[in-house]
C-alpha cells in the first residue's frame, strides 16, 4: 500500500511539471534556432543583439530587430534592415521560429541563394530581402508559401526566368521582383504571364518591338510635355483674369453707397443703405473701417469654386483673413440672421467671426489670421520632414476638435444646431499654442444644396452626403485617420477610410500607423483607430455621436496619463493586442467591423 501510494505521488509530481519542462523546452528550442539563424546571417557575431548570448529570452532581454509576442513568449518578427549583413540564409534554422511573421533583411550584402526550404515557414506574411547580393534562381517554393502576402526580393542578381505563372500571385497584395543581373529576370507582376509564354525563336521579334515601343513612349512623353506646357499657359492666363476681376470688384465696393454705422438707428436706416457697411460682432477697440480694408495690401491665398480667401494686413499692422462668397444670392435680412446665429456660438475651439460685409456683388467674412496655419499645413511640414509631430499633439488637436463639435452639438444657447459640412485639415485652424480652431463654421448654413450647391470636400465627405451630426462625425473620423496615419486627404485624393479597412481585414493593423506612432505610442493609436473607423461607418446609425467621440477620446488621454505615472510604465511595455482589449469597453465593436 506504502509503495502504491509512493507511486502515485510521483506521477502526480511529473504530470504536474511535465508542461513547465515542455514549454521550457520549445522556448530553448526556438531560442538556439534564432542564434543558428543570426551565426549564419552574420557570421562574424557583431550584431550585438544580446549581451554575451547566455541569457536565453531574447524577448524579455529586448534584442535590437526582434518583435515579440510576450503573452506566448514567442518570436513573431526579425527586422534586421540596413545592419551590415554578410552572411547567408539558414532557412532550415530560420523556420523552426514556429511563429515567425515577419523577416525583413533589406539594404544588407547577403550572399549566396534563397533556399527552397524557405517553404517550411508557414506563417511567413512579410518577406522583405531587398537590395542585397543574392543570386541564383528564384525558387518556386516563394510561390507556394500561401500565408504571404508581401514579397520584395528587388535589386539582386538574380538569373533565368521565373519559372510560375500570373496566378500564382493572387495570395500577394504588394510585390516587388525587379533585378538587377539579367533582362529576362527583371519581372513584375503585369509582366510574369508574358515571360512564361517566351520561346527562343521569338527573342529577336521580342528586341525590335522593344525598339519601336521605346521610340513611341519618347514621341508619347514629348507630345505630353507639350500639352502641359500649353495647359500651363492658359491655367495662368485665366487665374491672372479672375485675379483681374476680383480687384475691379474690390475697388466698385469702395464706390458702394454710403457707409451708415447699423449701431445707431436700425430701424430707420434701409438695408439698401448698410449694404457695403462692416457688422462687427467684437469690442469697440477691435474695430476699423471699411475703407481700411480696401486700402490694406490683400494676399491670395486659397480660391475655389464657392470663395476666395485673402490675408489683409491693416495699417495699423493688424492681419485678417477675408473669405468673399462667390455666386451667393441671399437677402440681406436672411444673410444678417445667419451671422448673427453663428456669432453666438463662442468657444475655445472654434474660430470666432470678427464680421462681415454685405453687398450685392460680395458677401466678405473677417476672421482673426491664424499665423501657424492650419492642420493641413503642418501635416505636409510633417510628411517633408520640416517638422516633427509627436503623438502628444496628434492626440492633444483631436480632443481639441471633438471637443469644438461637442458644444456646437450641446446648443448651451438655446439656438438652432448649425452642422458644420465642410470639416477638413485646412479648416482646423492653429493657434499660438497649437491649440485647434475650427475655422468656417456656420459657412454651409447659407450655402443651402438645393439653392446654391454643396461645396464639400472629396474624401471627407460621408456616402449620405447631407448636413448632420452624423455626417460631422464621418468627416471628424476621416481626420483622425489622417493623424495616425499620416497621409492627406486633401492632396492625394485617397479614399482613406476603404484603405485602412482593408488593411485591419488583411490584418496588418500595425501598418497603418506612420513611422512616428509605430515607434513611439502604438499602443496608445489603437484605441484612437478603434474610434476613428467607428465614426467612418457606412451607415449613419452605426455611427457614434460626438459626444460619445469625445468620451472616448478623453478616455484614451486620461488612460494614456495614468500608465505615464506608475513606475511599470519606465520598464514594461504594453504590448497591441493587450491595450486594445483593455482600453475599449466591450459596446464598441473591433476596428473595420462595420464599414
Amino acid at each position: 500500500m506504502k509503495s502504491r501510494r509512493g507511486f502515485n505521488l510521483v506521477m502526480s509530481v511529473v504530470i504536474l511539471f511535465l508542461p513547465v519542462a515542455i514549454g521550457m523546452s520549445s522556448e530553448s528550442s526556438e531560442f538556439e534556432s534564432l542564434v543558428r539563424f543570426l551565426k549564419a546571417v552574420y557570421p562574424r557575431n557583431m550584431l550585438k543583439l544580446g549581451h554575451d548570448g547566455s541569457r536565453q529570452n531574447p524577448c524579455l532581454d529586448k534584442w535590437r530587430g526582434l518583435k515579440c509576442n510576450l503573452q506566448a513568449n514567442t518570436i513573431v518578427g526579425i527586422m534586421l534592415e540596413k545592419s551590415n549583413l554578410g552572411g547567408v540564409i539558414d532557412a532550415d534554422s530560420l523556420c523552426k521560429l514556429p511563429n515567425l511573421r515577419v523577416l525583413s533583411l533589406a539594404e544588407n550584402q547577403i550572399r549566396g541563394t534563397i533556399p527552397s526550404s524557405m517553404l517550411g515557414c508557414r506563417k511567413l506574411r512579410y518577406l522583405n530581402l531587398s537590395s542585397n547580393l543574392l543570386s541564383g534562381r528564384i525558387p518556386s517554393a516563394l510561390i507556394k508559401m500561401k500565408n504571404l502576402r508581401k514579397l520584395d526580393i528587388s535589386k539582386n542578381h538574380f538569373e533565368g526566368i521565373i519559372p510560375i505563372s500570373e496566378d500564382e500571385f493572387k495570395h500577394l497584395n504588394v510585390l516587388s521582383m525587379k533585378a538587377s543581373a539579367l533582362e529576362s529576370s527583371t519581372v513584375d507582376r503585369e509582366e510574369s504571364t508574358d515571360q512564361n509564354n517566351a520561346t527562343p525563336g521569338s527573342s529577336k521579334n521580342s528586341q525590335s518591338k522593344k525598339i519601336w515601343s521605346r521610340q513611341w513612349i519618347i514621341w508619347i512623353l514629348l507630345i505630353l510635355g507639350i500639352v502641359f506646357c500649353l495647359l500651363i499657359v492658359y491655367f495662368v492666363g485665366k487665374k491672372a483674369s479672375k485675379l483681374s476681376k476680383e480687384k475691379a470688384i474690390l475697388k466698385a465696393l469702395r464706390n458702394s453707397p454710403s457707409k451708415t454705422p447699423l449701431t445707431k438707428a436700425p430701424k430707420e436706416v434701409k438695408p439698401e443703405k448698410r449694404l457695403s457697411e462692416l457688422v462687427f460682432f467684437v469690442e469697440k477697440q477691435e474695430r476699423f473701417k471699411l475703407e481700411d480694408l480696401l486700402e490694406a495690401t490683400a494676399d491670395l491665398r486659397s480660391q475655389s469654386l464657392c470663395s476666395t480667401l485673402y490675408k489683409v494686413a491693416l495699417k495699423n499692422n493688424a492681419i485678417y483673413a477675408v473669405k468673399r462668397l462667390k455666386k451667393l444670392e441671399m437677402p440681406f435680412e436672411e444673410f444678417d440672421q445667419i451671422m448673427r446665429q453663428i456669432s453666438y456660438v463662442k468657444h475655445e475651439n472654434i474660430l470666432p467671426l470678427v464680421a462681415y460685409s454685405h453687398n450685392p456683388e460680395e458677401k466678405l467674412l473677417i476672421y482673426k489670421f491664424q499665423n501657424k496655419g492650419s492642420l493641413l499645413n503642418l501635416l505636409e511640414d510633417y510628411i517633408e520632414s520640416k517638422r516633427d509631430f509627436q503623438w502628444k499633439l496628434r492626440l492633444s488637436i483631436a480632443e481639441g476638435i471633438a471637443k469644438g463639435l461637442k458644444f456646437i452639438y450641446e446648443n448651451p444657447n438655446d439656438q438652432e444646431i448649425i452642422p458644420h459640412g465642410n470639416l477638413k485639415l485646412s479648416n482646423i485652424l492653429l493657434d499660438e499654442n497649437d491649440e485647434p480652431l475650427i475655422s468656417e463654421f456656420g459657412y454651409t448654413r447659407f450655402l443651402d444644396p438645393k439653392r446654391s450647391g454643396f461645396c464639400g470636400t472629396k474624401g471627407y465627405t460621408p456616402p449620405e452626403k447631407g448636413l448632420t451630426e452624423k455626417s460631422d462625425v464621418f468627416s471628424f473620423g476621416v481626420i483622425l485617420l489622417e493623424l495616425l496615419t499620416g497621409k492627406s486627404v486633401e492632396k492625394t485624393s485617397i479614399d482613406l477610410p476603404k484603405w485602412v479597412n482593408a488593411m485591419v481585414r488583411e490584418e496588418w493593423t500595425g501598418e497603418v500607423f506612420d513611422k512616428e506612432l509605430a515607434k513611439s505610442a502604438a499602443q496608445w493609436a489603437f484605441p484612437l483607430l478603434n474610434i476613428a473607423l467607428k465614426c467612418v461607418s457606412y451607415f449613419p446609425e452605426n455611427r457614434p455621436t460626438v459626444v460619445e467621440v469625445w468620451e472616448k477620446i478623453e478616455e484614451v488621454m486620461a488612460a494614456e496619463q495614468d500608465y505615464c505615472m506608475t513606475p511599470l510604465s519606465c520598464h514594461i511595455e504594453c504590448r497591441q493586442d493587450c491595450v486594445l482589449h483593455s482600453l475599449i469597453p466591450e459596446t464598441w465593436d473591433t476596428p473595420g467591423s462595420n464599414y
